[in-house]
């Protein structure tokens, strides 16, 4: 199926007082870019985050935002420095003796001590938090993929409408193409009466011209290479796989063709088709780039 590489997606999920919110967005890019933004207290499940994603997206901008929120009672605890503890008490004690001072030395002037008692962030277990965190990120891909699945089949129709608009214009390429070297010899038997007044012709210096002419100017095997490469590109767009790459390589190659026929054709007609099937291809190459 046809994706394109631009889509959003958002997944929550919660389980034991602790929450996760993932937002994923998606632009087209050459390769493959992942750039994840998550709180620093889960930062160890990055490579998991990439990882995950990695699997279901193949191509493109990805950027990922992940919040955390712990509502546990459990998240913090509250530890004692006692080694600093006892260090002010000793401290505070000899002020009391040298200076004569009343014994006022309680728990709440050691407390309020700086760093003898420090709010920690409890050790997060990392399976518990991968578990909740992957069915956020599962919603979240999820909802990427089916946007960008609806983009891609909105693309595709678009591309095969091209291509068709493009078939037609190659069909009157293909008719017209054997007019030009009859028009060629019509035109050359005219100009030589015309210059020697010549009422006979030399019908084999005339047929010789006329072939080395027609050979110059043959798009029979472009043609058929052209028209190739529009088959190929349905076939294409039919596969279930990420077809990007193939498509942007397809239409190089489409351009190419095109662009010998041009330079070949020696003819105005022509010449006006090849314009309009360029501006096409051009058309299908900016649509491409945006398919995964």
């Amino acid at each position: 199926m046809v994706r394109s590489m631009t889509g959003f997606g958002r997944g929550e999920a919660s389980r034991d007082g602790k929450e996760f919110t993932v937002e994923i967005k998606t632009v087209n890019h050459r390769y493959f870019d992942i750039f994840v933004k998550m709180p620093r207290q889960i930062s160890f499940l990055e490579e998991r985050v990439r990882e995950f994603v990695g699997k279901a997206v193949s191509r493109g901008k990805i950027d990922i935002y992940i919040t955390y929120t712990d509502y546990g009672s459990d998240s913090r605890q509250v530890t004692i420095d006692e080694p600093l503890a006892q260090a002010y008490l000793s401290a505070l004690e000899q002020l009391r003796d040298r200076f004569s001072l009343a014994d006022d030395i309680s728990v709440s002037l050691l407390s309020r001590c700086p760093e003898v008692l420090k709010v920690e962030q409890v050790e997060e277990d990392a399976e518990q938090l991968w578990e909740i965190l992957r069915t956020a990120l599962d919603g979240a891909v999820a909802s990427l993929i089916r946007m960008r699945e609806i983009e891609g089949e909105a693309m595709k129709k678009a591309l095969l409408e091209r291509a068709d608009a493009v078939e037609d214009m190659i069909a009157k390429i293909e008719a017209r193409a054997p007019e030009v070297p009859k028009e060629y010899k019509a035109k050359l038997t005219e100009r030589i009466i015309e210059l020697l007044g010549q009422q006979t012709v030399d019908e084999s210096r005339i047929a010789m011209e006329v072939a080395l002419f027609a050979d110059r100017c043959s798009i029979d095997e472009e043609l058929v290479r052209l028209r190739s490469h529009f088959v190929q590109m349905r076939q294409i767009l039919g596969m279930d796989q990420p077809v990007g790459r193939k498509l942007d390589f397809l239409v190089q190659e489409m351009n190419r063709e095109i662009n010998t026929i041009g330079s070949k054709a020696n003819d105005l007609e022509i010449t006006r088709y090849v314009v309009d099937v360029k501006s096409e291809i051009e058309k299908i190459r900016e649509q491409v780039q945006n398919i995964e």
